[in-house]
């Protein structure tokens, strides 16, 4: 049996959107030289809420995409089920861009590790940051966020599921779910 803890809702959702929108504004040196990149699912609909904030501050549109990691995931073969595909879809030159790469939670790192080889064969960024809404500890890669919503320690057999409006047709929240 399961147990579900609501640990954010959507106020601080938003809140944690639009105060860490602001700060990425501010670490960004040219709006030109910027494109932010949502990894499918959750990621890419956080990317689009960052880069219209980013957008209201800059005046001026961003250039975006998306990632499906599927193909670059070092686990497919533990996995025990074939992935899903989505699109990745990077519409502009990466090449000497500054990019950020979004998601909605950081775990073990290989989500990222992924992301980072897919986004790599369209060509080589100037820098790379990383934003996840919710980081809940258990690294397995030396990989850490640039930005970060939310911090939560849980354990190796728990799941922190990010449920938002437009992906999942239900009000903006995330939970820890654990037991079995």
């Amino acid at each position: 049996m399961s147990d579900e803890k609501k640990i954010l809702g959507k106020d601080e959702i938003e809140k944690i959107i639009s105060e860490l929108s602001e700060t990425i504004f501010k670490d960004i040196e040219d709006p030109d030289q910027f494109a932010i990149v949502g990894i499918h699912t959750r990621g890419v609909e956080l990317a689009d809420r960052i880069r219209k904030e980013i957008e209201k501050l800059a005046g001026r549109e961003i250039k975006h995409g998306t990632l499906d990691i599927s193909f670059y995931r070092d686990d497919l073969t533990t996995r025990g089920k074939l992935p899903v595909l989505k699109e990745t879809l990077i519409e502009f030159n990466i090449n000497k861009k500054n990019i950020l790469i979004v998601d909605d939670v950081l775990f073990s790192g290989r989500t990222t590790k992924a992301a980072l080889e897919t986004l790599t064969t369209f060509g080589r960024p100037f820098s790379i940051k990383l934003f996840v809404l919710v980081d809940r500890g258990g690294r397995e890669l030396p990989i850490q966020p640039d930005y970060c919503g939310f911090k939560v320690e849980t354990a190796h057999e728990n799941q922190v599921k990010v449920k938002l409006s437009s992906t999942d047709k239900v009000e903006d929240a995330v939970y820890i779910v654990s037991g079995k």
